[in-house]
């Protein structure tokens, strides 16, 4: 039994297995990959290319008894298919079936034997509810989920591992950036990654269910009937048979793959129109699909560009964009990225449509684990930070869960709360300095005893990465018994190239050169003072809190820290009107005297 690399994706999917020392796809007969599309008629249930083809052809309750892009109803208790309730775990059940069943009946069935467990590529953005729902469908099909990895991260991996010439590769990309940019059908998908010392370091992640090409071929299809409309002097009202727009999208979906080698292409439909002159016609040019889409494309761009902003990298330090789905062969997809990077410095794989099975199966013929990039850290007070998580943690495989547990304390119960706030470091890797720029990824509030003194509520953390690659923490407070919990599904992660062992500490030297740009919080974002700690020292406790529980503590011949003393002072009210000291409406005297201190 082989672990297989599975490609799951919102247009099309693909198997992909290592034998004898290179990729195999388990596509169709005419080379392409599986349509995920399922099929219900009655009892029966069709999917792939035939219910694919059943988009395209004419008769009533086609629309309403097919299903396309169901990994993107993954997470919904049910949906309706033609006024049947189904559950959408259930319907990616049926095409993950038919996808093993079909690459086991091909020409190449005998390399791929009995499937029963995988690597799954998945989007950067999938949710961890919809992630657990992936893998039930999965093991519903009889196969287990071995591995998540990244779908842009895969097909890095493959793009570095199948070249023949890895150690090259490794020594001509070594602690340069590269930027993977995977634009399919349902999803646009955007790593960051260095390479260092053969290993992939993911530095940031970016994503969008709302710009694939399937929208793309909406936008041509609403243009397409807004035309045909005009030139007929038709109203937006006229009447079309129940199936034609799903009939239509599916020909401008085969319109815009032929304009990627065409200048032009004729859309042609039979039986559009319920009335008058029937049939849909229209010619379709390349400048035509480009206008149309302009708006979508700009936005898809703008992510791009937007994730190299926050990374604080300019477009001249990326070393190689690697262009993969079916998008990248757009050519005003091609021609934006080649005048953003060079055309030298972009690489549109001609296996752009199977690159990611092929990754998913490299990695588990390597079995190689994903290992986290960056470490999870909790804010303490002071702003000090404690590791929760450690870069370089083997990430869970199947059943397994990565699980830590923290004994903290509150340092200033005053406002009922407990506030935990995790986050991240820019820069991979265990050697990050304190004044190194920080992500948030979560926060966490428990109540507490507002009148406690300091140190008095205990506090338990308990963080946890399960197989899906989600972060849970879970945080309590032991007196008061409050609890609260997060999920975090935007993590980073590295991957080992299978190449000569590094020189020793040296991939962590740099790690690998994280940018040293960026700001420690994003403009807007709200910054919590963190009052919990790791360890009883009344230095941590705010001055004014340790004034009204121990004033003797400010003594001078304890010699108080003087931050404690400034916040005491600061928060100290006016010995004259009572109000702060930083209250303007107090007048009652000036700087130096009696009830207003020199600070």
């Amino acid at each position: 039994m082989s672990v297989v690399g599975f490609d799951f994706g919102t247009t099309n999917s693909l198997i992909s297995v290592v034998v004898g020392g290179r990729a195999v796809n388990f596509l169709d007969d005419e080379g392409m990959p599986v349509p995920s599309v399922v099929s219900y008629e009655g009892g029966r249930t069709v999917v792939g290319k035939e219910a694919k083809q059943k988009l395209a052809g004419a008769g009533l309750g086609v629309v309403g008894s097919t299903v396309r892009s169901a990994k993107l109803l993954l997470g919904k208790e049910s949906v309706f298919v033609d006024g049947v309730e189904r559950k959408p775990v259930e319907i990616v059940r049926d095409v993950v079936t038919h996808v093993v069943r079909e690459a086991s009946r091909g020409r190449r069935g005998k390399d791929l034997g009995p499937v029963k467990s995988a690597v799954v590529t998945i989007p950067v953005v999938m949710e961890g509810y919809r992630r657990a729902a992936l893998r039930d469908a999965f093991r519903m099909a009889g196969i287990g989920i071995k591995q998540f990895v990244h779908e842009p991260l895969a097909a890095l991996y493959a793009y570095l591992r199948s070249t023949g010439e890895i150690e090259e590769m490794c020594r001509r990309f070594d602690r340069q950036l590269l930027l993977v940019v995977d634009w399919g059908g349902g999803t646009l998908d955007v790593t960051l990654c260095r390479l260092a010392d053969g290993m992939i370091f993911q530095l940031a992640n970016d994503g969008s269910d709302q710009l694939g090409g399937d929208l793309f071929d909406e936008a041509l299809r609403n243009a397409v009937v807004d035309r045909v409309l005009a030139r007929r002097g038709l109203s937006n009202t006229a009447s079309v048979h129940p199936d034609a727009m799903t009939r239509l999208l599916h020909t401008c979906e085969r319109t815009k793959i032929d304009l990627s080698t065409r200048d032009s292409a004729v859309v042609y439909l039979s039986s559009f129109f319920r009335e008058g002159e029937t049939d849909l016609e229209d010619k379709v040019t390349r400048t035509d699909l480009e206008r149309v889409v302009a708006p979508l494309l700009d936005q898809g761009i703008a992510r791009i560009m937007g994730l190299l902003d926050r990374a604080g990298v300019a477009p001249v330090q990326i070393a190689q964009c690697l262009a993969v789905g079916g998008m990248a062969n757009m050519p005003a997809v091609k021609s934006r990225l080649h005048e953003i990077f060079g055309v030298q410095r972009v690489h549109i794989s001609d296996r752009s449509a199977s690159l990611i099975a092929e990754g998913a199966a490299w990695i588990a013929s390597d079995n190689i684990r994903l290992h986290l990039a960056k470490e999870v850290e909790l804010v303490l007070a002071r702003n000090s930070y404690l590791p929760l998580v450690r870069a370089g943690t083997a990430m869970p495989t199947e059943g397994d869960v990565c699980l830590e547990k923290f004994h903290l304390y509150c340092v200033d119960p005053g406002d009922g709360f407990a506030k935990f706030q995790l986050q991240a470091p820019v820069r991979p890797g265990a050697k990050v300095l304190q004044g190194d720029p920080r992500i948030p990824l979560c926060s966490l509030a428990v109540r507490v005893d507002s009148r406690a003194r300091p140190f008095h509520e205990r506090l338990e953390l308990d963080v946890q990465i399960d197989d899906n690659l989600i972060l849970r923490p879970r945080a309590r407070s032991l007196e008061v018994g409050d609890m609260a919990e997060a999920e975090v599904h935007n993590l980073e992660f590295a991957i080992s190239l299978p190449v000569l062992p590094p020189s020793k500490g040296k991939a962590e030297q740099e790690i690998v050169g994280a940018p040293a740009h960026g700001t420690p919080h994003q403009r807007g974002a709200l910054t919590i003072r963190a009052n919990v700690a790791d360890r009883q020292n009344r230095s941590l406790v705010p001055g004014e809190v340790m004034q009204r529980f121990d004033p003797t503590y400010f003594d001078v011949r304890h010699h108080p820290p003087e931050e404690q003393v400034m916040e005491k002072l600061y928060y100290e009210p006016c010995l004259g009107c009572g109000r702060a000291s930083s209250d303007p409406l107090c007048d009652c005297g000036v700087e130096g005297s009696p009830s207003r201190p020199t600070l």
